[in-house]
């Protein structure tokens, strides 16, 4: 029988954590059953692992107890690490034995799955470098401040390498769960489980459901400048050969600092301030497509279409459809 470990993480977690952990742990143990009933062996062990003998969630509402401590495990096969607490870098540092037992066990041939801001562990453990990863798009700033050497892809729901899982925020783990089902059950099963918990399957992207706020915690005062005047122009056309002489920057150092600073090239940053914007105004009025796309200062529909398809994930028509039932009326 193969071995699956849930981490408990130490320190104050939220309701995010739980729900994480009591939902992997629900999925895959209705999983094992589903197995045993269609008259196979029961695949998988499932345990609650941590270092403490109970954690507290939610400023002591709730508190969970791993079934066993971490150093009576020799070998799992696969390790699911639930979402963190915002303070990212504290809960980092109070889960330091955590981090490096999960090191240990990749190294030893465990794959290793992250719900959420859990990517925060692995690319602690220095499991991420060079690789691709997703974590909750609210946290993407502060992650890539904390671990430039990491290709962060906030737009995916779901990555897969090398062993590594990774996925988007809050209860996306679902999602997530689901994917590995498959991988570690079968199809069936996991149509199942979808089934069972109601949870849709084949999902993607999570870009639908981001809120593009700029990315400003970096220290380009010049970056920042050109930021702004983005910003407070969404109504233009602006060309980086006039932001780049705006600011008596040659066009390539004024590319290359900015994509150091924000992690978009300038023309895709405008492109997301404003789709931003966009989206705004198709969850809060009833203008047409075409008054919007003017508003955001698009003048070609189809240009406009593909923009905020690529991302957003969804057409302008459906966005609006999605999110603002007066527009159905």
């Amino acid at each position: 029988m193969k071995h699956i470990t849930i981490i408990v993480p130490d320190g104050q977690s939220n309701l995010s954590t739980i729900a994480s952990i009591v939902g992997t742990y629900e999925i895959l143990t209705r999983a094992n059953e589903h197995w045993v009933e269609t008259g196979r062996e029961k695949p998988f062990r499932i345990e609650l692992a941590g270092v403490s003998e109970e954690v507290e969630v939610y400023d002591g509402l709730f508190a969970v107890r791993p079934q066993t401590h971490i150093s009576a495990i020799r070998q799992t096969h696969l390790i699911m690490i639930p979402s963190l607490v915002r303070d990212y870098q504290q809960a980092l540092l109070g889960n330091q034995v955590l981090i490096d037992w999960i090191e240990q066990q990749y190294i030893g041939g465990a794959e290793i799955a992250s719900m959420c801001t859990g990517a925060f562990m692995l690319a602690a453990a220095g499991l991420l470098d060079g690789r691709n990863c997703s974590t909750h798009w609210s946290a993407g700033d502060t992650f890539r401040a904390l671990f430039p050497k990491v290709n962060l892809q906030t737009d995916k729901l779901i990555t897969d390498e090398n062993g590594i899982y990774t996925n988007g925020g809050a209860y996306s783990f679902l999602h997530l769960v689901i994917y590995l089902v498959e991988k570690y059950y079968d199809r069936q099963t996991a149509i199942y489980c979808a089934k069972i918990f109601q949870i849709e399957m084949d999902r993607q992207s999570q870009s639908a459901f981001t809120i593009f706020r700029g990315q400003k915690q970096h220290g380009d005062e010049m970056v920042k400048e050109a930021q702004a005047y983005i910003e407070s122009r969404l109504h233009e056309k602006i060309s980086v050969e006039e932001l780049s002489s705006r600011f008596a920057v040659g066009r390539r150092n004024f590319d290359r600092r900015f994509i150091k600073a924000t992690g978009n090239t300038p023309v895709e940053y405008t492109q997301r301030v404003k789709i931003e914007s966009a989206k705004k105004a198709f969850e809060t009025t009833r203008k047409t497509i075409n008054e919007v796309m003017y508003d955001v200062g698009y003048a070609d529909v189809k240009a406009f279409r593909e923009v905020f398809k690529k991302i957003t994930g969804i057409s302008p028509v459906e966005y609006r459809n999605k999110y603002n039932k007066e527009a159905l009326v």
